[in-house]
Order: C-alpha cells, then structure tokens, then sequence
C-alpha cells in the first residue's frame, strides 16, 4: 500500500498492513518510493502519512481508545 508522507509529498510504501492498521502501533515499516533503486526500509510516525490523495489515516488506525472518545 502507497502512502504519503505530509510535509513533502513523497510516496512510502508500506512493508507490513497489519502495523498500519493496528491502532496499538505509533509507526509503521515502510520503503521511501525514489528513483529506480530500492530504498532501505525505515520506521515512520503513522502521524506523518495521510493517503495519496491527501486524506488522513482512519482515526481507527491511530488511536486504539477511538471508540470511547467519540461517544463522549
């Protein structure tokens, strides 16, 4: 899965979804998408990356007490 990061649009791509939407993880595995060559895997704040088109992350994929904060 392609991610991007916010403050300068570079695309990520995800090495492991279940880290991406355990809500119990603050970062995820990902490889930076530049040029031709493969880049190492790295860790990034979950908190950094929103959707290609801009979108942020599911509330349910960052914070694992969602549920009881919105029925407040």
């Amino acid at each position: 899965m392609l991610l991007k990061i916010k403050k300068d649009d570079v695309l990520v791509e995800i090495t492991e979804i279940i880290e991406l939407i355990n809500p119990s993880r603050a970062e995820v595995t990902a490889q930076i998408q530049a040029g031709e060559e493969e880049q190492p895997p790295e860790p990034f704040k979950k908190s950094d990356l929103v959707f290609p088109s801009g979108e942020n992350l599911p509330q349910c994929w960052l914070d694992s007490n969602y549920k009881s904060k919105k029925s407040k």
